[in-house]
């Protein structure tokens, strides 16, 4: 009898005489759901690019006083010698960028773009990533209940959603921030305009996440393993968290990814509208409305925030469209 061929390759790729002789059990290599996914990711070069940009962004705001520590100047110190007194207008070209000033500076004052522009990374992220997690988690809490339940559950939980959808989300943000004390629930300042404007996000926009997630629900729990489960006397909980649960991660994640550059717009226009975080504290859109003013006269001033909400919402949807497909089992 011939002995089993020793083979390194998976049973898909292995040689055919390897698969006539007999192929050991050292060739057959499964793959999990996740390794698959992170396969077909791979192939994608275009959204791991927008990955990479993403991640590059996340580390830039966690490290942002190291790096203005290394090699940029406090967001807030003038540097008046570096602007005309007549007209305000930066002294060097293009906006006062130097070996010293990669972004330039700003018109009067002589502030530091760079140092403003990756601190402004630090709340436009924390905003967009901790309003994400609210809606995901009330989105996925409300979604599964409703799909799996249904009758009057799902009938009133439905009509919730509708409200919230209909809600004019940016004007009630507006006027809700607009007369918002200066401290409340033990917080103050920018602490809790973060707080309030990450709850008006995160609170108001959980119905989009779970129409998604009603929808897969009320798709699975008609499915054979679910039937199993309760023929097998698994109760509620252990069907919903162990079973429905693990199935809706691919929609979580990419919805997620997906959400966070529209968060991130969001809390952009209540800054350019003067209603997010206080300054001297940088945010890109805050510093948006300040260059409007300057167009005209200082076109580069608008350049580095502009360019900063456009790079990250764009690597975002890029990399949330790749994962999408790699996570869809029907995508080629």
């Amino acid at each position: 009898m011939t002995a089993p061929l020793e083979v390194t390759e998976s049973a898909a790729t292995a040689p055919p005489e390897a698969a006539l002789a007999g192929v050991s059990r050292k060739a057959i290599q499964g793959r999990s759901l996740g390794q698959i996914a992170w396969m077909r990711l791979k192939r994608d070069k275009v959204a791991m690019a927008g990955g990479v940009v993403v991640v590059f962004l996340v580390v830039v705001a966690v490290f942002a006083p190291l790096i203005i520590k290394w090699w940029g100047y406090p967001y807030d110190e003038f540097h008046y010698d570096l602007v005309d007194d007549s007209t305000g207008l930066p002294l060097h070209g293009w906006g006062g960028m130097s070996w010293d000033h990669w972004f330039g500076v700003e018109p009067i004052n002589g502030r530091d773009l760079f140092s403003r522009v990756v601190y402004g990374a630090q709340f436009s992220l924390l905003i967009a990533f901790l309003a994400t997690l609210v809606s995901v988690v009330i989105g996925v809490v409300m979604g599964v209940i409703a799909g799996y339940f249904g009758g009057w559950v799902d009938t009133a939980i439905s009509r919730l959603m509708d409200i919230f959808l209909a809600f004019p989300l940016l004007l009630f943000a507006i006027a809700l921030v607009g007369v918002m004390p200066n401290d409340a629930f033990g917080l103050s300042g920018n602490s809790l305009r973060v707080g309030v404007i990450v709850f008006i996000i995160g609170f108001f926009g959980w119905p989009y996440i779970g129409r998604i997630i009603r929808g897969q629900v009320l798709s699975l729990r008609e499915r054979e393993f679910i039937d199993a489960a309760r023929s097998l006397g698994a109760r509620r909980p252990y069907i919903l968290f162990r079973e429905l649960l693990p199935n809706l991660m691919a929609p979580i994640l990419v919805y997620s990814t997906l959400l966070i550059p529209t968060n991130i717009l969001f809390e952009a226009a209540l800054s350019f509208l003067g209603v997010g975080i206080q300054r001297p504290v940088p945010s890109w859109g805050d510093m948006l409305q300040d260059a409007a003013k300057w167009y005209q006269t200082d076109t580069q001033y608008m350049l580095p925030s502009g360019l900063a909400i456009f790079i990250t919402v764009f690597a975002f949807n890029l990399f949330g469209d790749g994962l999408r497909d790699a996570l869809d089992p029907r995508a080629r």
